[in-house]
């Protein structure tokens, strides 16, 4: 069992119990949907969520991003219906399961038989990938050993910052974002002069450990939300830093979040073109029997090659996806017309 490379710039949150929301997910230009029947929905519609969300599944069209269901956690009651029910009925046009507040690998085993055996029952001939989200002060303590606990099936790791603040019982309230409460200051200096304060990032620590456990596995570390969907400078920032960190996409709780996210998650056009450079300059030692040459100052070597095959294989999935995206939206707005 091998899981496709998909694209996780952009992970759109769509609540299963809005059913306008989840008729415009499949174009908001997301490279990941996933619809949820956990935190964004009231204990009194999560029957009918679950049923809006199975019928989305087989009634939209999901061509132009992925799609995954985000379950109830495994200490409810709900859970085993939201696998059973959504994965019985709709499971050939599911990407993955994302599955919340894990706090060690039995939990991930839990959903892989599960899925298993619903797979096999119902002759659902594409495997059904796992996302988790580390979202727990015991997920972040047992992340190394979540991050290797199904390898044919794991495919991503998901900070869940708002969950984790409380579970480490973190005075702040702001979802991913920083806060003035978490700075140093400068060392008093003459007498009434006002000290720096340098504000820090609290999620630094939390967002290097995943991503460090997921690379070490082969899994793609995705950070998660940032509540304030009216600061868009805010969110680039705390994108940014994640991309800094080694994750390779973002939640969008919000639409308007789903293009900022695929801005900073997509190379930049002129590291683009120096990728390529860097490719056509090693070919050129490769044939005179040199391993490694300079660019531009730099050095680069086959650890160079690696980085750029890597990055230029992900601009072409992005290309193929922006086609098959905007094909999607021609042959609605013709159909609406």
């Amino acid at each position: 069992m091998t899981m496709p490379h998909r694209l996780h710039r952009s992970e759109l949150a769509v609540p299963g119990s809005n059913e306008r929301m989840l008729e415009r997910a499949p174009d908001a230009g997301a490279d990941v949907v996933f619809l949820d029947l956990e935190d964004a929905v009231a204990p009194d519609d999560k029957v009918q969520a679950r049923l809006n969300v199975i019928t989305a599944l087989n009634d939209l069209d999901w061509s132009a991003c992925s799609v995954s269901v985000r379950i109830n956690g495994l200490d409810t009651y709900w859970c085993y219906r939201d696998i059973v029910d959504v994965v019985e009925q709709a499971g050939n046009n599911l990407d993955a399961i994302l599955i919340p507040k894990v706090s060690s690998a039995a939990d991930v085993h839990l959903v892989a038989t599960m899925l298993e055996q619903i797979e096999a029952a119902m002759d659902i001939k594409d495997p059904i990938a796992l996302y988790v989200l580390i979202e727990t002060a015991a997920g972040m303590a047992n992340v190394e050993t979540i991050a290797q606990a199904h390898p044919e099936r794991l495919e991503a790791l998901v900070f869940g910052v708002a969950d984790y603040a409380a579970s480490i019982q973190s005075t702040t309230t702001n979802i991913g974002g920083v806060t003035s409460d978490y700075s140093v200051l400068t060392d008093p200096a003459e007498e009434g002069a006002p000290r720096e304060a340098f504000w820090g990032d609290p999620w630094h620590y939390p967002i290097a450990r995943m991503a460090v456990a997921a690379r070490a596995n082969g899994l793609r570390p995705i950070d998660g939300p940032f509540g304030d969907f009216s600061d868009p400078e805010g969110y680039i920032s705390a994108a940014r830093r994640a991309a800094m960190l080694g994750c390779e996409g973002k939640w969008a709780i919000h639409p308007s979040q789903v293009e900022l996210a695929n801005q900073v998650f997509t190379p930049a056009d002129h590291v683009v073109s120096r990728t390529r450079r860097i490719l056509e300059e090693m070919e050129i030692a490769a044939s005179e029997g040199r391993g490694a040459v300079s660019l531009d100052g730099r050095l680069i070597d086959a650890a160079s090659i690696r980085m750029a095959e890597n990055l230029l294989a992900k601009v072409e999935q992005i290309g193929e996806r922006d086609a098959i995206l905007a094909e999607s939206r021609s042959a609605r707005e013709a159909a609406a017309g």
